[in-house]
């Protein structure tokens, strides 16, 4: 295989993907990164009738799945919603609507409705809207009855009529007026027929809740009843788009991850599926919302899509699982619990609760990729950097260093055979000269000279394979993981999850010009594509023309086609060209080549 032909097929490949990418940005732009709020859009949340549990789908028509052991079915997201969704308000006022119970931990801000229970106002202390730290905090989930409504609430579900069970507009009395960290919240509601039922919410410092449901049976007969659990989201959110990244629906089903994206449920309505514990819910890039059931318990749970019957007709998406029934005698009391994250994706606290928790891959919410094996380790060792460094964008160019020295033969090896290609080049152009228009003499002649010189123009070519699963999982650590997010580096780089904000074509602020999108070639794409250009030079030139050409583009095609990515990407990117310079240029001093 001819190292030149190997070399332009990858370079290709790569053009191909960031030019896909590039192109979905002009045709779908998306907020700059760093600006985007979590609070998109749920279902409509599961209140329904006495004996319904909730079940997203079409206005109640859907059938529901069985609960395990019996015929409960979960609500549906618009089939009783009841009074809160009579018309659109601004949050502030669907927040005032209704009684609430504050939320107040360290890096939380919210409450819970009484209307309903449901847990439907959350804000992320720790990260804001903006760079400014005065800016807005992230708005994670808002109350029904706002725009683009996003909330979890827990119940339960009876198999056939005759019970009558807390529903959307149950209104419910809290025995505390603040849910904090070791002091829980219990809502309390009797359906007057000798049933009381409590929901004793909990939280963590971080972003778990506990959720145990209680009931207690006054009455003179058993009854038998499933806890079910769901996330609803009004609207279709904005997403970036970028064919590396998940966002969308989410769970783990007996250990097995499955992603469905809006548009695909859009298509399917209800997917349906069984597992013994796992977790589903809802990602955004960065933040998540998750329902962890009992993880002994076998569960039914979907994903599922409906229109609202609003005259805009807004989508509604809905994750929810059904448990086991509880059977709870007269005189007697029952409970399931179960669990509801809401907040940041960081790899560690994700690993801490799975551990806790015995949730099986609870951090494959963070969109790890094929080359999971790779991608965690190459993070946590740059996590582990950036404790003892403190700059994100230092420690990327030490782990950057790490990973050379840890390939430092094969690159070795890549490079010498390079050098030698290039040595030989004045000798293989005598022979195209000699013997050009005869291809069986002219490739017998360049496989003696080979032989003689111990030259083998494919032996660059494995190094470069190997080393291609690195790039892309350093890539991948760069782009999907919230660490990145506001994390500065030096001088104007004060987000490495943004683009560089300077621009060539404003002299770098100095003429008071916005060029569009596309023109905003900052310092750091153009220092990228210099390097990129200087590699090029060092190595051997591609004797065909046409191919002569389309490398002597490539630094060019790449500067604008990197530009809008993440500053701490392309940074990695020019400093790994510019050690692999370095490299290339101590080996041809060594063997002389000029």
């Amino acid at each position: 295989m001819d190292n030149r032909n190997m070399l332009l097929a990858i370079v290709l490949s790569v053009a191909i993907l960031f030019g896909f990418q590039y192109y979905m940005s002009i045709k779908y732009p998306t907020p700059e990164p760093g600006t985007e709020t979590a609070q998109t859009t749920p279902p409509g949340a599961p209140q329904g009738t006495p004996q319904g549990a909730p079940q997203p789908g079409a206005e109640g028509t859907p059938a529901a799945p069985a609960a395990p052991g019996g015929s409960a079915a979960i609500p549906t997201p618009g089939a009783a919603e009841g009074a809160a969704v009579a018309a659109v308000r601004s949050r502030a006022d669907a927040l005032a609507a209704d009684p609430r119970v504050r939320i107040s931990t360290p890096r939380l801000h919210g409450s819970v409705s009484l209307r309903g229970g449901r847990l439907d106002d959350l804000t992320l202390i720790d990260y804001r809207e903006e760079l400014d730290p005065k800016s807005p905090e992230i708005v994670l989930l808002a109350p029904l009855g706002s725009d683009h409504a996003y909330y979890a609430t827990f119940g339960w579900s009876a198999a056939g009529g005759g019970v009558k069970l807390p529903g959307a507009d149950t209104l419910w009395t809290a025995d505390r007026e603040r849910l904090e960290p070791g002091q829980p919240v219990t809502l309390t509601w009797d359906n007057g027929d000798g049933l009381v039922f409590k929901r004793i919410y909990a939280v963590d410092k971080n972003y778990m809740f506990t959720v145990t449901q209680q009931v207690v049976n006054n009455g003179a007969a058993p009854v038998t009843l499933y806890p079910f659990g769901l996330v609803s989201r009004h609207g279709t959110p904005e997403v970036t788009r970028f064919y590396i990244l998940h966002e969308g629906l989410l769970g783990v089903f007996d250990k097995v991850l499955d992603e469905v994206d809006y548009k695909d449920l859009k298509e399917e309505g209800t997917i349906t599926k069984s597992s013994t514990g796992g977790w589903i819910g809802i990602t955004d890039k960065y933040w998540l919302t998750a329902l962890i059931p009992d993880q002994a318990a076998a569960i039914k749970a979907r994903f599922v899509h409906q229109r609202d019957n609003t005259p805009d007709k807004a989508d509604k998406y809905q994750t929810d699982y059904l448990g086991p029934g509880v059977t709870i005698a007269a005189g007697a009391s029952g409970q399931a619990e179960n669990h509801f994250f809401a907040g940041a994706k960081e790899v560690n606290l994700l690993d801490d609760y799975a551990e806790k928790l015995k949730v099986a891959n609870f951090d494959l919410a963070i969109d790890f990729g094929w080359f999971y094996w790779l991608t965690k380790p190459l993070f946590l060792g740059l996590l582990f950097l950036h404790k003892y460094i403190g700059n994100l964008g230092i420690s990327i160019l030490v782990l950057t260093v790490l990973v050379k020295l840890a390939f430092f033969p094969l690159a070795n090896k890549s490079y010498v055979s390079m050098s030698k290609m290039r040595k030989l080049q004045p000798e293989m152009t005598k022979l195209r000269e000699r013997f050009g228009d005869d291809k069986v003499r002219l490739n017998q002649e360049m496989m003696a000279l080979y032989k003689k010189e111990k030259a083998n123009p494919a032996s660059g070519c494995l190094p470069i394979l190997v080393q291609i699963p690195v790039f892309f999982a350093l890539y991948k650590v760069l782009f999907v993981t919230i660490e990145m997010r506001h994390a500065p580096f030096f001088g104007w780089i004060q987000d490495l999850s943004a683009p560089d904000p300077t621009t060539v074509f404003n002299l770098f602020g100095l003429i008071p010009f916005t060029p569009p999108d596309f023109l905003m070639i900052g310092i750091w794409p153009l220092i990228m594509g210099a390097t990129m250009f200087l590699q090029q030079r060092l190595n051997p030139q591609p004797p065909d023309p046409v191919q002569a050409k389309i490398f002597l583009l490539m630094p060019i095609m790449f500067t604008f086609l990197l530009a809008r990515f993440p500053a701490g990407l392309v940074i990695y990117w020019a400093w790994n060209n510019t050690l692999s310079i370095l490299q290339q240029k101590v080996i041809m001093m060594r063997m002389g080549v000029k």
